[in-house]
C-alpha cells in the first residue's frame, strides 16, 4: 500500500489538472469574412427583378445566373469557368499544396478551432445564405448545414490526426524480422463537384477532409448555389489565411458541365455528389487519368415501421397526438385500472411516447430541406397491425405543415429549388394516383407570391401505393410520403431491397435485436436503428451507398484516408543487426535441392500440425548445414 499511495495521488492531481485546462479557454482568433454581398438589406443595387430561368441547353451561357427560389429574386451572376481556366485553378492549388502538405497538424486544427468559432458565431448569416439560395427555412439549414459541419470539424479535432498517422500492421510468420506499416501521404489536390441541396455543408464535407490530410482542393459548386458557394469559400479561406496557409490551397469555381468535366480531367482525386447519370459520366472520364473517384448518387431510402412500435391496448395515436399531458395520464390510469399492474402503465406510457416520436421522425424524415435529402426517407413500410394508426399520425402532422418563403414568415417548409423540379414531383403523384394509389393528406400553402408559385409543393401523404408506380421506384428528391403495408419480415426485406438504390435505410421495432436482424439484410450502406439518419451525425462512420447510389464513402475514418495515398512499408526490425539475407540454396544460380529446401520452409512455416512444422524446420536446418559445409569443402579445395 506504500508503494501504491503516491500513483493514486499523481493520479487524481493529473485528472484534476487536466479538468481544469479543460476550464481555460483556448486561444483562437476570430476572422472578418466580407458578407455585403449576401446580407440581404433590401436594396439590390443591381437589378432587384424577379428572375425567370430558362431551361434546356440555351440556357447555359458564359454566366451562371443565380435567384431565391421563395421569390424569384435575383442574387446575382458568376462566371462559368472554361477548361484552361479550370486548369489554372487546379494548377495553382497543386503549388499551394505542396507547401501545405509539410504543416503540422497543430497548424491544422489551429484552422478548424478558428472555423468552428466564426460558425458558431455566425449561425444566422450562414443560415439565411443557404435559405435564399435554396429556399430551405431556417431551421432545416441549421440541422443539415451548421450541425453536421460542427459535428465534423469536432471529430477531426479529436481524432483526425490518430488515424493519418502510420498504423503498425503485423508483418505475419515469414517475415517476423520486419516491422510492417501503412503511411498516408496527401494525394495533391482533391477535385469536389458537390450538389445544391445543402451549399454549405457540401463544400465544406470533402474540403476539410482534404484540408485536414494535406491536400489541396477545389470545388465545383452547383449552378443552384452558386451565389452562397462563393460565399463559403471566403470563410475557410480566411481561416486558413490566419494560420499563415499558402495563398490558392482552396478554390470554389463555378459554371456548367464543361467546368465539371476540366476537373475531373486535371484533378488527382474525384468526390462527387449528385445524380446517378451525371456519376456515370465522370466515371467514363476519370477512367482517361486512372484517378480515384468517390460517387454519392442519392437514394430511395426505406422506413420500416413493425408492429410492435406500438402497445397493445394504447389507443389510436391520431387521438393520443390531441391530447395534453393530463389527458394522457388519465388515459394510461384507465390502463391501470384494466390491468392494475404497475408493468402496464409503464408499458403505456412508452408506447404513447414512442409511437408519436415514430410518427414525428417519419415527418422530419420526408420533409427536411422540402424532401430534398440524399438520404431522404422516400419509401414507408408499416406493418398492417399498426397501419392505420400510423397513417392516422402522419397524416395530422403533414396537414398542420405550412409552406412558404422561409425568410417571409413562420413556415414549416420552404420551396423547391430546381426550377421544373415541383412538376416532376406532381407527374410522380399522378402516376402513382392513376395507378390506383390515394391521396389521404396534404400541406397548405401559405403567402408565396404569384412570382415562386411554381417552386412550392406541398407535403404530401399516398396510400395504397406499389412497386409499379414511379414514385416507389425513382428518386423523388420532394415531400412525398408513399406508404405500403406489409405482414412480415420477409416481406419487407424484400420489398426494400426492391431498388436500384441502395443507400440508407430507418428501422423501428420495440424489439431491438429484430431491427437489427432486418437492417442486416438490406442492401444499403447506411442503417439506422430506431432513428432516421442519425449515422451522418456520427462522423466517425462512413457515409455512401451501393447500386446506384455509388460507392466509395466519405466522412468518418475511410472517407478521411480515402483523400490519401495509402503506402505499405516494410522495415527491418532489429536494424542493422539483423538484415534479410537469401538463403544460399536460393540463391543464383539455385542449388539442385533449392525447391526441398521451399518445400520444408512453407511446412516451417505454415503448417497446420506443430509437429510437421518442427519436422520441416530440422529439414531446413540440415539443407542449410549441409550447404554451409559443401561450400566450405569447396573453398578448402580451391
Amino acid at each position: 500500500m506504500a508503494f501504491w499511495w503516491p500513483l493514486i495521488v499523481l493520479g487524481f492531481a493529473f485528472l484534476i489538472c487536466k479538468l481544469l485546462l479543460m476550464l481555460i479557454p483556448p486561444n483562437v482568433p476570430s476572422i472578418d469574412v466580407y458578407a455585403g454581398d449576401v446580407l440581404d438589406d433590401g436594396n439590390q443595387t443591381k437589378e432587384n427583378y424577379i428572375y425567370i430561368p430558362r431551361r434546356g441547353r440555351a440556357a447555359q451561357t458564359d454566366r451562371v445566373r443565380c435567384y431565391e427560389p421563395a421569390t424569384m429574386k435575383y442574387l446575382g451572376d458568376f462566371p462559368a469557368l472554361t477548361s484552361d481556366q479550370v486548369k489554372e485553378h487546379v494548377a495553382d492549388a497543386r503549388k499551394a499544396q505542396k507547401a501545405w502538405a509539410k504543416s503540422t497538424f497543430k497548424q491544422r486544427r489551429q484552422f478548424l478551432r478558428i472555423l468552428l468559432k466564426y460558425i458558431i458565431e455566425h449561425q444566422e448569416l450562414i443560415c439565411q445564405t443557404s435559405s435564399r439560395d435554396t429556399g430551405k427555412t431556417m431551421v432545416d439549414a441549421s440541422l443539415g448545414e451548421i450541425m453536421t459541419t460542427c459535428e465534423k470539424i469536432t471529430w477531426l479535432l479529436a481524432e483526425g490526426e490518430k488515424w493519418l498517422k502510420p498504423e503498425y500492421r503485423s508483418s505475419g510468420r515469414a517475415m517476423m524480422h520486419k516491422r510492417s506499416k501503412v503511411e498516408f501521404h496527401p494525394l495533391g489536390v482533391i477535385g469536389a463537384i458537390v450538389s445544391w441541396n445543402y451549399p454549405f455543408h457540401n463544400i465544406l464535407n470533402p474540403m476539410l477532409a482534404a484540408i485536414f490530410s494535406g491536400n489541396g482542393v477545389v470545388v465545383k459548386v452547383s449552378e443552384h448555389a452558386s451565389w452562397s458557394g462563393c460565399f463559403y469559400a471566403g470563410i475557410v479561406q480566411a481561416a486558413l489565411a490566419a494560420v499563415g496557409a499558402p495563398e490558392n490551397l482552396v478554390h470554389v469555381i463555378t459554371g456548367f458541365a464543361e467546368t465539371g468535366e476540366a476537373l475531373v480531367s486535371s484533378a488527382d482525386k474525384i468526390i462527387f455528389v449528385g445524380s446517378p447519370g451525371v456519376g456515370k459520366m465522370i466515371m467514363r472520364s476519370a477512367s482517361e487519368t486512372l484517378i480515384p473517384v468517390t460517387l454519392e448518387l442519392g437514394g430511395k431510402d426505406a422506413f420500416i415501421v413493425c408492429e410492435d412500435v406500438d402497445v397493445p391496448h394504447v389507443r389510436s395515436l391520431s387521438l393520443l397526438k390531441t391530447l395534453s399531458g393530463l389527458e394522457i395520464v388519465e388515459l394510461v390510469s384507465e390502463v391501470i385500472d384494466l390491468h392494475n399492474t404497475k408493468i402496464s402503465m409503464y408499458v403505456a406510457v412508452i408506447g404513447v411516447f414512442f409511437s408519436i416520436q415514430v410518427a414525428q421522425i417519419a415527418a422530419r424524415g420526408v420533409l427536411q430541406s422540402s424532401g430534398q435529402n440524399c438520404a431522404g426517407a422516400e419509401r414507408f413500410y408499416v406493418h398492417r397491425d399498426v397501419y392505420s394508426s400510423f397513417v392516422a399520425q402522419v397524416v395530422k402532422i403533414i396537414k398542420s405543415i405550412c409552406v412558404g418563403p422561409p425568410l417571409a414568415g413562420k413556415y414549416d417548409m420552404g420551396a423547391i429549388c430546381m426550377p421544373g423540379h415541383a412538376e416532376r414531383l406532381q407527374n410522380l403523384v399522378n402516376d402513382a394516383v392513376d395507378k390506383g394509389a390515394e391521396i389521404v393528406g396534404r400541406g397548405s400553402f401559405g403567402n408565396l407570391g404569384e412570382d415562386a408559385v411554381d417552386q412550392f409543393f406541398p407535403p404530401t401523404i399516398l396510400v395504397n401505393v406499389d412497386h409499379t408506380m414511379k414514385l416507389m421506384q425513382e428518386e423523388a428528391f420532394g415531400p412525398i410520403m408513399p406508404i405500403m403495408k406489409f405482414s412480415s419480415d420477409e416481406e419487407v426485406i424484400k420489398l426494400a431491397n426492391d431498388s436500384n438504390y441502395g443507400l440508407g435505410c430507418a428501422v423501428f421495432s420495440g424489439n431491438q435485436r429484430r431491427a437489427r436482424e432486418i437492417a442486416s439484410q438490406l442492401n444499403c450502406g447506411v442503417a439506422a436503428i430506431n432513428d432516421f439518419a442519425s449515422n451522418y451525425m456520427c462522423q466517425s462512420l462512413p457515409f455512401g451507398g451501393v447500386k446506384h447510389s455509388g460507392f466509395g464513402r466519405f466522412a468518418g475514418i475511410e472517407g478521411l484516408r480515402a483523400c490519401c495515398l495509402v503506402k505499405s512499408v516494410v522495415e527491418d526490425r532489429w536494424w542493422p543487426y539483423i538484415k534479410t539475407k537469401i538463403p544460399k540454396p536460393i540463391q543464383y544460380p539455385v542449388a539442385e535441392n533449392s525447391f526441398e529446401f521451399q518445400e520444408s520452409l512453407v511446412e516451417a512455416l505454415y503448417g497446420l500440425n506443430i509437429w510437421d512444422r518442427l519436422r520441416a524446420l530440422v529439414n531446413v536446418l540440415k539443407i542449410l548445414s549441409e550447404k554451409k559445409s559443401t561450400t566450405a569443402k569447396n573453398a578448402r579445395r580451391n
